[in-house]
């Protein structure tokens, strides 16, 4: 029996892969975290299928459902929200699997900054503009972050910034990355990307606090900013250009 970690995407339904469908059809017990996942996600399982909602949890007793699971003979799904890459505590669980002789895999899904990006109509890298991503969080009640990994740092590169868990804080980090991108930098949050509540706010690093407050946003929310989102005139890119030798 294995543990299946699935990305179950920003959270519409129709947005799993057609291989994590089939595993939450096929499991006998889901694992999921109901403060950020569509009741619809989980209607992929069967009726038979043992749901439980992990928030809260710890990872002892998450994984503690997995391998009582997997010793009574069953597969696990173990939805992940947005792609099990990013802020999934994947790292953890399966030490634990890994201690207790359980067997898993991971099934990749489609991260929430690419849903935003869709949905924003936008694509995060440039020509000339912006070539890099960079996809970060804070530290506020939180593991504490490498000192390597400052904002400042890494909004001195002026790249595409995503930031993740951050949406409480959104004012204080506006006023850090203004000098970097400037005041009139544009930003968007969007809040549930692909769910029914899906909510986008557009604005720039001086009015995007303002606006966050006034529509009450505390959580699963991600933050973009830089100069690549709406931008009018670019650059062409050269792996199209007809100059370019074949």
């Amino acid at each position: 029996m294995t543990v299946h970690f699935i990305g179950a995407g920003p959270g519409a339904a129709d947005l799993l892969t057609l291989r994590a469908v089939a595993l939450l059809q096929r499991a006998g017990v889901c694992l999921y975290a109901g403060t950020y996942l569509d009741d619809a996600v989980l209607g992929h399982c069967s009726p038979a299928c043992e749901l439980v909602d992990t928030q809260n949890l710890d990872l002892d007793q998450i994984v503690a459902v997995m391998t009582r699971a997997t010793a009574e003979g069953k597969d696990v799904a173990r939805l992940c929200s947005g792609d099990p890459s990013l802020y999934s505590a994947v790292t953890e669980q399966i030490k634990r699997l890994d201690a207790a002789g359980v067997a898993w895999d991971i099934t990749p899904g489609v991260p929430a900054y690419a849903a935003a990006a869709a949905i924003l109509g936008s694509e995060l890298t440039v020509p000339e503009l912006a070539q890099s991503v960079v996809l970060t969080r804070t530290q506020a009640r939180s593991t504490v972050m490498p000192d390597s990994e400052d904002l400042e740092n890494f909004a001195r590169t002026k790249a595409t910034l995503v930031l993740h868990l951050a949406i409480t804080r959104i004012g204080a980090l506006a006023a850090q990355l203004v000098p970097h991108y400037g005041a009139d930098c544009p930003v968007a949050v969007v809040y549930r990307a692909s769910q029914p509540e899906e909510l986008v706010l557009r604005a720039t690093l001086t009015t995007i606090a303002e606006q966050v407050e006034s529509a009450g946003l505390k959580q699963a929310a991600v933050i973009i900013v830089g100069r690549a989102l709406g931008v009018e005139g670019c650059a062409q890119s050269h792996l199209y250009d007809p100059a370019r030798a074949r």
